[in-house]
């Protein structure tokens, strides 16, 4: 009886090919925008979040602005930020303006950047040609400098730099390597930048401590427990001054932009959901008059013995086709829709099983609910006045 149910439900939607096409477009409309916000938000949020960690999610950073007592980080401020707990090492960084000469050549107004080996340890990739910064460098304070590509480009046009001495500030440097080039837009190009042992650029800068740090950590999840660590370290080394430095998590906040994302996905899916509610009444309008019209036949269908539950089930099982129809050309273009703004966007397409089982069960969930009201009031239908309504 069952099949013989469903064959019927589905023998009268095809009789009804428009109307039912026009009934289901809600649900299509639904669905689609469903699917494809979601993935289009994901997508584009999954970019941001990946470009966050890219800045360091297993990094504390420090930035001082100091105190008229206090200028920055000493090294005994550094060496004690080394022995938190989970600290895997400490990259200190200072930065200043001067000139570099080669030869005849001179380039005014280039950043000299100073760094230790942990800097380098933690991204590998700066380095192009030669070797990075050692330990040996930082104790012993040695001379020595990594140039970006423009200096090099300047400088060194169809010349190996590394081994050669520059002249910076007046002062003799060896290059040991150079950086490679970096996006001319970015915000922290290394093109024009010179870069030495942070404690060779303290005594070339003329200063004592330094202005920023980034502290790494051995796994992410410890984040809360290390910022803890250089906080205490910190207020001891500022005496409770908390307005002369900062601390900056990115884990907290590519966390907290991954709880931002979530609520943006949960809204827009909320938003779409509306217009599979207005597909749903459709579906209940298509179906009561579905009802109305064929009143002779559920008199006929009760009269030679058929069950109320039986016509219910009929009519139930045609509310739930038309929306999972809907549903599924629905998801074919979310899916089509979400690919192509994703590609003009640049981003991934990230689209989840999840998202999928969301809108198709919603669809299902939308037939089910408003095609209960018609299912039975079609099954309640008295025989004898459903036959002489005819």
């Amino acid at each position: 009886m069952m099949l013989e149910n469903i064959k019927m439900s589905w023998m009268n939607i095809a009789h009804n090919k428009m109307r039912s096409f026009l009934t289901i477009l809600g649900i299509v409309i639904g669905v689609a925008s469903i699917i494809a916000l979601i993935t289009i938000v994901k997508g584009a949020t999954g970019e941001v979040t990946e470009q966050m960690s890219s800045l360091g999610a297993d990094k504390v950073t420090v930035q001082v602005q100091g105190t008229p007592l206090k200028q920055g980080l000493l090294e005994s401020d550094i060496g004690e930020l080394e022995k938190i707990e989970h600290v895997t090492g400490v990259s200190p960084t200072l930065s200043g303006k001067t000139s570099i000469a080669y030869s005849k050549n001179v380039m005014e107004d280039i950043s000299i950047q100073g760094e230790n080996q942990v800097h380098f340890r933690k991204n590998e990739d700066l380095v192009e040609e030669g070797r990075a910064i050692n330990k040996l460098d930082i104790e012993n304070k040695n001379r020595v400098v990594l140039i970006g590509s423009g200096i090099e480009k300047e400088l060194f046009w169809g010349k190996d730099p590394v081994g050669e001495n520059i002249q910076i500030a007046g002062v003799n440097f060896q290059v040991i390597g150079t950086l490679k080039e970096s996006d001319s837009y970015s915000n922290d190009s290394t093109n024009e930048t010179v870069v030495m042992p942070y404690t060779t650029a303290m005594g070339f800068l003329q200063t004592g401590s330094v202005s920023k740090a980034d502290i790494y950590m051995d796994d992410p999840k410890n984040s809360d427990e290390v910022t803890s660590g250089v906080e205490k370290v910190m207020n001891q080394a500022f005496n409770y001054k908390n307005e002369g430095y900062s601390i900056i998590n990115m884990g907290d906040m590519i966390s907290s932009i991954n709880d931002i994302t979530d609520m943006m996905t949960l809204m827009l899916g909320g938003i779409a959901s509306i217009s599979l509610v207005v597909g749903g009444i459709g579906i209940m309008n298509m179906m009561l008059v579905s009802v109305t019209e064929r009143t002779a036949e559920i008199g006929l269908r009760k009269a030679l013995g058929a069950e109320p539950k039986r016509i219910q089930q009929q009519f139930l099982f045609e509310s739930v086709f038309l929306s999972l129809f809907g549903g599924l050309i629905g998801l074919v273009t979310g899916v089509a829709i979400a690919f192509v703004v994703c590609s003009i966007m640049g981003t991934s397409f990230a689209l989840s099983a999840s998202t999928i089982l969301l809108a198709i069960g919603f669809s299902a969930a939308i037939g089910i609910l408003f095609g209960f009201a018609p299912a039975r009031k079609a099954s309640q239908l008295h025989p004898i006045d459903a036959l002489r309504s005819n």
